[in-house]
């Protein structure tokens, strides 16, 4: 079964200095039907205006990946590290028993673009740790990348869950397809461009949730910027 969410239907935020996206209930946007797909718990697409950002604040017992799109992310945590997160890199926080943090923008003149990813982790009271890792677009293009996964593979940061996310850059003829085990979850979120996912076309911001479905074919994109979980059901 495939059902396509359309990015208007998400619910959204504007604070003024941070628009936000969110396909799953969080914050004041609640929706009992969208509360997760499988052990996915928050997709937030968020705009971050120059000089601004997230004070610190906590977080615990939840995978948390960042993916930025555009611009650059400062973030600082309880545990040590100071890093700038810039387009085409992924952080790792896992928060387990704790972490604190705060995420700036702290360029003058450019919006940070990014998308915020929670996910469910396979125990609670783990000793936070943080990982980041650059994925070059040649290492996308045509193709899923795996850029997070349970074990590490292919050099992809490690989360604490069962789930594994995949990157990928199709465009014209180029073709992509993610063989799916039984009884598992996948969602799909397109993060611009337009795609064809089982032959349904989506746009940018839109998502597939599958469930029951042995193969994921993706064809046809036009400038299409892709993600791609395969999940605990």
């Amino acid at each position: 079964m495939l059902t396509i969410r359309k990015s208007q239907q998400r619910g959204y935020a504007d604070h003024g200095w941070l628009k936000s996206f969110h396909s799953f209930s969080f914050a004041g946007y609640y929706d009992p039907q969208h509360m997760g797909w499988g052990n996915l718990r928050v997709i937030n697409e968020d705009w971050i205006a120059p000089g601004m950002g997230f004070g610190t604040h906590g977080h615990r017992d939840m995978e948390i990946v960042t993916y930025v799109l555009a611009g650059s992310l400062a973030h600082k945590d309880s545990m040590g590290n100071v890093e700038s997160i810039p387009a085409g890199e992924v952080q790792r926080m896992s928060a387990g028993t704790g972490v604190q943090h705060s995420e700036f923008n702290h360029a003058n003149d450019a919006t940070t673009h990014l998308l915020q990813i929670w996910i469910e982790p396979n125990a609670v009271g783990l000793t936070p740790s943080y990982e980041q890792a650059r994925f070059l677009d040649d290492e996308k293009r045509g193709q899923l990348r795996l850029i997070a996964s349970g074990d590490g593979a292919q050099g992809s940061v490690t989360i604490h869950a069962d789930a594994r996310l995949y990157a990928g850059l199709l465009d014209g003829v180029q073709t992509a397809q993610l063989a799916v085990a039984p009884h598992r979850k996948v969602y799909v979120h397109l993060v611009r461009g337009e795609l064809v996912v089982n032959e349904q076309t989506l746009s940018a911001g839109d998502a597939a949730l599958m469930s029951d479905e042995l193969m994921l074919t993706l064809r046809a994109g036009k400038d299409a910027e892709v993600l791609v979980f395969d999940l605990r059901a």
